[in-house]
């Protein structure tokens, strides 16, 4: 073999040590496979919604069904993603699934009646008598640092506004925050955390406020510790939306009665991946006044609060598989178990967890 084919062989493609933060490192291509097959899933979803008969829209019924179902399915995506993401990093587990923290009636009371900061240190037990229960979208907890995010994705906060829902939305993410490092060791085969954040993230990447527990969804590599994961949240986003615009296109000419326009198909499915160049057609027969999505009907706001006895789909999802993939949490046994610990951190999320 030629010293330069040698070289060659050798040759390292990695970011410049002054360009890595973290230990971890994910690229695109590393899990493009997966996010196509979730980006194809989620379009499929999509495209067999059926429309709910609305006299006020008429014959745009269907965009608009479309369009709620889109804002209902990217944030479902933003969730998988992260999760798989979260595989890069050994020291993370993830937990979602519907899992359901209780609202404990002390808790609400301490956010409520004082600022965050002055909760540091207060931990509070699980089964003491709760009003009701908060489901995040997403628990992280890096074992290493034993540390835990509570996340709460969003496709976007523009929505919110200057509303008092995002700050509702806060109280009941702090108040579980405040009960989630005894409900992980009780229920969690005795998986410890000292620290636990709170994370609004915002998938539309508009200036975060790190104060107020809203981060971009541009931070991600920070709340992850993994370089690139942001640049692949942002690649799937971007690929997403090149699916979700093709339909759109097909539903608002068949709403406006216009011809195909095969040119602009053509362009825009050659411009695409190979995963793009099939769309799927959504046939609509005779519009019946049933749910697009079974939703809740016990949800109130965007918090997606579940009732007891709900029997929606998410509802009826497992609280949490045990057998994530991942390490057992027992492999923790070898250190000394100290619980409860000596002090417990509440707030939202900070970069790193120990700024």
């Amino acid at each position: 073999m030629s010293r330069r084919h040698v070289g060659e062989r050798f040759t390292v493609q990695a970011e410049p040590p002054v360009l890595r933060r973290y230990a971890h490192l994910v690229r695109y291509p590393d899990v493009e496979a997966d996010f196509g097959l979730l980006i194809d899933k989620a379009i499929a979803a999509i495209a067999e919604g059926e429309p709910v008969e609305d006299e006020i829209l008429g014959h745009y019924v269907n965009v608009a069904s479309l369009v709620r179902a889109v804002s209902f399915r990217e944030g479902k995506l933003l969730e998988q993603a992260v999760e798989r993401l979260a595989k890069v990093n050994n020291d993370l587990v993830v937990l979602m699934q519907s899992i359901k923290l209780p609202l404990v009636k002390a808790a609400i009371e301490a956010v409520a009646g004082n600022d965050w900061r002055q909760l540091e240190g207060v931990r509070l037990d699980c089964e003491a008598p709760a009003k009701g229960s908060y489901t995040p979208d997403l628990i992280i907890v890096n074992r290493a640092k034993r540390a835990a995010f509570v996340l709460d994705l969003k496709r976007s906060l523009a929505s919110y506004g200057d509303t008092s829902r995002l700050e509702e939305l806060k109280l009941k993410m702090l108040a579980s925050a405040m009960v989630l490092p005894d409900w992980l060791y009780k229920t969690q085969k005795r998986l410890m955390v000292e620290t636990v954040g709170v994370a609004i993230v915002d998938g539309a990447s508009r200036p975060s406020d790190h104060a107020a527990g809203v981060w971009a969804l541009s931070e991600i590599d920070d709340l992850l510790e993994i370089d690139g994961a942001a640049n692949c949240m942002a690649e799937l986003r971007l690929r997403f939306g090149r699916r979700v615009q093709q339909l759109l296109e097909v539903e608002a000419r068949r709403a406006l009665g216009l011809p195909e326009a095969p040119e602009v198909m053509s362009a825009s499915a050659s411009a695409a991946p190979p995963s793009t160049a099939s769309l799927p057609v959504r046939h609509f027969g005779a519009l019946r006044a049933i749910p697009r999505v079974m939703i809740c009907d016990d949800i109130t706001g965007e918090t997606e609060d579940h009732g007891t006895g709900c029997r929606c789909s998410g509802c009826k999802d497992s609280i949490f598989d045990d057998d994530d993939g991942r390490d057992d949490s027992e492999a923790l046994a070898d250190d000394v178990v100290c619980w409860p610990p000596a002090h417990i951190r509440i707030g939202f999320a900070r970069r790193l967890l120990d700024a």
